[in-house]
């Protein structure tokens, strides 16, 4: 037994020492925490997809997923140095930054990841088709401790609602709960944002389909007028089954955070990788197509918010001055 316990450790050994090597040269690996949310949600599909495409695009990167509560956990594990980067949505990155509720964070923003406009989705045979129709009704606003429920919030204030006294509120332990609550009659609707969102494409893929609702044009002029940091943004048609025409709506953008001691040089290698391999991501997932240089000059709220090495890799190109 004792021999047979050497000779697996041997082969264990050697096989860690072969995957250390590339063309005879030995790699040293740089290891990077990332943070996801909880399975079932759109942030797992995403990471778990980022992950891949940066490992494979460099080699001596070791990009590691980890499955979290959602935004509001990655943000203060962030701040105490428990992750290297995370997946934040927008409007929990929004406060932080911005020191709503608490201080104002020294995060730095690595990369835009997508747009995030908010809708419900409902049974196709339900009877409801605005948004106050749902007054009253079980809504899952989504996993508990994810920025879901904060877009909700912000967009049902705008029009004048109260998510946790008009509502039924119901919160997630787990994303991929929602869908299920939807189809069995549970919850009347399940809340959500952007395109390729995994609790929409369940709805919309069960045999009896499924309906969108979202803010009409009064509506988003309302919330606009009193959450300006909101954007105008479009689901375009045919981004899930039996959805024809494109949905309008309010979000933002969600972001791939950093914290604030990573060091420059790894988040401008980080930068160089993503977005030398923009293709390759995009090809992986249609919603990071989105994941963009461009996109994230454009979406980070001010130039001071991207990390100095991410500043630097946009100079280095010309986007950034």
């Amino acid at each position: 037994m004792k021999l047979a316990e050497i000779a697996c450790v041997g082969l264990l050994l050697l096989a860690g020492s072969a995957g250390a090597q590339e063309g005879g040269k030995a790699i040293s690996k740089t290891a990077i925490s990332l943070g996801t949310a909880t399975p079932g949600g759109g942030f797992p599909v995403y990471g778990n997809a980022f992950a891949e495409v940066m490992n494979a695009a460099d080699p001596a990167l070791s990009i590691e997923p980890r499955n979290t509560k959602g935004s509001n956990e990655n943000i203060p594990l962030l701040e105490s140095d428990q992750l290297d980067i995370a997946l934040v949505a927008g409007e929990p990155a929004y406060e932080a930054f911005m020191g709503i509720g608490r201080a104002p964070t020294k995060l730095k923003i690595l990369t835009a990841m997508y747009s995030s406009p908010g809708m419900f989705v409902v049974r196709a045979d339900s009877p409801y088709k605005t948004i106050r129709d749902l007054v009253g009704q079980p809504v899952a606003f989504g996993a508990r401790g994810s920025g879901l429920p904060i877009l909700s919030r912000y967009i049902l204030d705008g029009i004048g609602l109260k998510q946790d006294e008009d509502f039924k509120s119901i919160y997630l332990d787990r994303a991929g709960d929602g869908p299920a609550m939807v189809q069995d009659g549970r919850a009347a609707a399940l809340w959500g944002a952007g395109v390729g969102w995994p609790g929409f494409a369940a709805v919309a893929q069960s045999p009896g389909g499924a309906r969108f609702i979202a803010p009409d044009a009064g509506e988003i002029a309302r919330v606009r007028a009193k959450h300006s940091f909101l954007k105008p943004l479009t689901v375009p048609a045919n981004s899930y089954p039996n959805q024809p025409a494109a949905i309008d709506s309010v979000g933002s953008w969600s972001f791939v955070l950093a914290r604030e001691s990573l060091p420059d040089d790894v988040a401008y290698r980080l930068a160089r990788t993503l977005h030398g391999a923009e293709a390759a991501l995009c090809k992986k997932l249609p919603q990071a197509c989105e994941t963009t240089a461009a996109n994230t000059v454009a979406a980070a709220p001010n130039a001071a918010l991207l990390h100095p090495g991410v500043t630097k890799y946009f100079r280095e190109v010309g986007l950034v001055r």
